[in-house]
C-alpha cells in the first residue's frame, strides 16, 4: 500500500505538497479549515481566525514567471504582477489540471498531531481532526507535511504604545483592512513599513485627508518595474549576477545597491533611509510610495511614542491631532498549536529546522514543515522544491544526515542570518532565492546541469546562466523532469511581453545602436571561449565569420530596424 501523508493546509504550499505526493506515488490527504483552496491569497471580507487576510486591491510583488510552479507556467495573457483574484484563478487551474481537490477535506481542522507509541520504529503519526459539524476522527499517517505558513497570528504590540487605551479613534491590525472608502477625508496613522504598511498607506492616501507612515528604522524601497519596464525580479534573480555579487566585498555590494535605489529617489531626502545597509533587511517593494510622499499625501514619521486621546506623539516630539484611524502593520507570529512543543519548539518567532524543513530531534524524518520561509523572491517555487525533497525523503530515496550534522547546519544558518540582517521578528526565516533553491535541488538531484548544457545545448545554457532563474530550470533533468521545461525557459520573455502588447506601436527608423554592436561582439567573444577548445582556436582566428554564423543559430543578434 502507498504511504499515507497528511498535508495540513490547502494554500500555496499545501497544493504543491499534494502534487508532489502524487508524483512520488504517495497517498495525500489534505486538511483545510476553510471551504476553499488558496490560503493567504483567498480574499474574505471577514477573515478566518488565526490566519492572515488580504485587502481588495492587493497585487503580488513577485512576477508571474518567477512565482509559478515549475511544471505549470502561468498563462501568457495574465499580467506580470497579478491581482489576488488572478492568483486564485491560477491556483484553481493548477488544482484542476493535476486533480488535486479530490484529496482535500475542506472545513476540517487538525486538532492534534502526535507520534505513535512505536514512532522510533514506524515513524507514524496519529492525526486527530474535527469536521465543521463537530465530528472528531483520528487517523494514522506515515508522514505529515505542515503547510500553515508564517502569517498565522497577527502581531499587535499594544503594550509598546502608552496611552492606547485613551485613543478616541479606531485602531486595528492590517489583516482587518479591506478598502479605503470609509476613511475618505480622515487623518490616518499607519505603523510599520513592511510591504503591507506601504501598500495600505499608499491606498489610504488617495482617500484620506492625510496619512502618516510611522517607522522605527526606515527602509530601502524597491519597485516592481525595473529598467526598460522589465519586472525587477527577472532582472536581478539570475545566476550570472549572483556569482558576480559573490565576488564583491559586502560593503561594495551595499554601495552598489543603495546608489541604484537612490537614483530613483533619495531615501534620505524622503525620510526613509535606515541606519542599516540595503542587504541587511528584507526589502519593501512599492512603486507608488515616493510619488505619494512627493505629493504630500503621505508623511513619513519616526516611531509613535504615545497616544493622548485623539492625538499621537512621535519620538521626534511632533504631535498630530485629530487622528481618526491607526493601522498596525506590525506583522505576524507563527506557531503549531496541533503539535507538542517538544516536537517543534517555537520561541520569539524562531524555530530550529534543518534547512528550514525538518525538526532535527525526531528519530524518523517523517515530519516536514513546508513554506515556513521569508525568501528574497517568490515563495511558491521554494515550497514546491521543499515538497519535492520531503516526499522523496518519506519514500527513503533521499537520506538526511545525523542529528549532529543537522544541528551544525542550523547553527551555521542562524549565525549567517544574525551577521547579515538587522535584528527583527521578520528576519528569523530569511533565505536567498537561488542559493536556497540550489541547496534543495542538489538534495533532490535536479540542479540544472549547466556544464553539460554548454556542450549540448548552448542556447539553453545561456538562458539559464544569464537569464532569470525561473522555476523551470529545476525541471530540466532528474526526478520529476518535465518535457516542457526547455521550451518554457526559451519562451519566458514572450510571456512577459504578451499582456503588455495591447496596442500596436510604429517602429522608428534607426540603425543598430553602438550598444547592440558592443553586446554582439562581447557575446561572440564569450561564446568563443566556451564553445571552442584550444585545438580549433587557430581556425577561429582564421575565419571569425564562422563563429558568428554559429552564434546566430543560438542567440539571434540585434538587427537594424527597417
Amino acid at each position: 500500500m502507498a504511504k499515507r501523508v497528511a498535508v495540513i493546509g490547502g494554500g500555496t504550499s499545501g497544493l504543491a505538497c499534494i502534487k508532489c505526493c502524487l508524483d512520488e506515488g504517495l497517498e495525500p490527504v489534505c486538511f483545510e479549515t476553510s471551504d476553499d483552496i488558496g490560503g493567504l491569497w483567498r480574499f474574505k471580507e471577514n477573515p478566518d481566525p488565526d490566519r492572515a487576510s488580504i485587502y481588495h486591491s492587493l497585487i503580488i510583488n513577485t512576477s508571474k514567471e518567477m512565482m509559478c510552479y515549475s511544471d505549470f507556467p502561468i498563462p501568457a495573457h495574465f499580467p506580470n504582477y497579478m491581482h489576488h483574484s488572478l492568483i486564485m484563478d491560477y491556483f484553481r487551474m493548477y488544482a484542476d489540471h493535476f486533480q488535486l481537490k479530490q484529496h482535500i477535506r475542506f472545513q476540517t481542522k487538525v486538532l492534534h498531531v502526535t507520534p505513535r507509541p512505536d514512532f522510533p520504529h514506524s515513524g507514524q503519526w496519529d492525526v486527530e481532526t474535527e469536521s465543521k459539524d463537530g465530528q472528531r476522527e483520528k487517523q494514522v499517517f506515515d508522514a505529515v507535511m505542515v503547510c500553515t505558513g508564517h502569517h498565522c497570528h497577527p502581531h499587535l504590540p499594544l503594550q509598546d504604545f502608552p496611552g492606547i487605551n485613551t485613543f478616541k479613534g479606531k485602531f486595528f491590525h492590517s489583516r482587518e483592512y479591506k478598502n479605503p472608502e470609509e476613511w475618505r477625508g480622515k487623518r490616518v496613522v499607519v505603523i510599520g513599513i513592511g510591504n503591507s504598511g506601504g501598500d495600505i498607506a499608499v491606498e489610504l492616501s488617495r482617500m484620506a485627508k492625510q496619512v502618516y507612515l510611522s517607522t522605527r528604522k526606515g527602509s530601502w524601497i524597491l519597485n516592481r518595474v525595473g529598467d526598460r519596464g522589465v519586472p525587477l525580479d527577472m532582472m536581478f534573480i539570475n545566476r550570472a549576477l549572483m556569482r558576480f555579487f559573490e565576488w564583491l566585498p559586502i560593503g561594495f555590494r551595499n554601495n552598489l545597491g543603495e546608489n541604484r535605489l537612490n537614483k530613483r529617489f533619495n531615501h534620505k531626502l524622503y525620510g526613509l533611509q535606515p541606519a542599516h545597509r540595503v542587504f541587511s533587511q528584507h526589502p519593501m517593494v512599492n512603486d507608488d510610495l515616493p510619488n505619494r510622499i512627493l505629493s504630500g499625501t503621505v508623511s513619513v514619521k519616526p516611531n509613535l511614542q504615545e497616544f493622548r486621546g485623539s492625538s499621537v506623539v512621535f519620538e521626534d516630539g511632533t504631535v498630530e491631532d485629530d487622528i481618526d484611524l491607526v493601522v498596525f502593520a506590525t506583522g505576524y507570529t507563527f506557531s503549531f498549536p496541533f503539535l507538542s512543543s517538544h516536537v517543534i519548539p517555537v520561541s520569539n518567532n524562531k524555530v530550529s529546522l534543518y534547512k528550514f524543513i525538518y525538526p532535527p530531534g525526531l528519530e524518523r524524518p517523517t515530519l516536514a514543515v513546508i513554506g515556513l520561509i521569508q525568501p528574497l523572491g517568490a515563495i511558491m517555487p521554494i515550497s514546491e522544491m521543499q515538497a519535492r525533497w520531503a516526499t522523496r525523503v518519506f519514500k527513503g530515496l533521499c537520506k538526511l544526515p545525523p542529528m549532529s550534522g543537522m544541528m551544525k547546519d542550523i547553527k551555521a544558518k542562524e549565525e549567517t542570518m544574525a551577521q547579515r540582517y538587522v535584528a527583527a521578528q521578520r528576519h528569523t526565516i530569511q533565505v536567498d532565492y537561488i542559493p536556497y533553491m540550489d541547496e534543495l535541488a542538489k538534495q533532490v538531484g535536479v540542479c540544472p546541469p549547466i556544464l553539460k548544457l554548454l556542450l549540448t545545448d548552448p542556447r539553453l545554457a545561456l538562458n539559464v546562466i544569464f537569464g532569470p532563474c525561473t522555476p523551470y530550470q529545476f525541471r530540466l533533468h532528474g526526478p520529476g523532469r518535465w518535457e516542457g521545461a526547455r521550451q518554457a525557459i526559451l519562451t519566458q520573455w514572450d510571456r512577459v511581453a504578451v499582456p503588455l502588447k495591447t496596442r500596436c506601436t510604429p517602429e522608428p527608423q534607426s540603425q543598430r545602436s553602438s550598444h547592440s554592436l558592443i553586446f554582439s561582439v562581447s557575446l561572440a567573444a564569450l561564446l568563443s571561449a566556451l564553445y571552442y577548445s584550444r585545438d580549433n582556436l587557430h581556425a577561429l582566428i582564421a575565419d571569425p565569420s564562422s563563429l558568428l554564423d554559429k552564434i546566430r543559430a543560438f542567440v539571434p543578434l540585434p538587427l537594424a530596424r527597417q
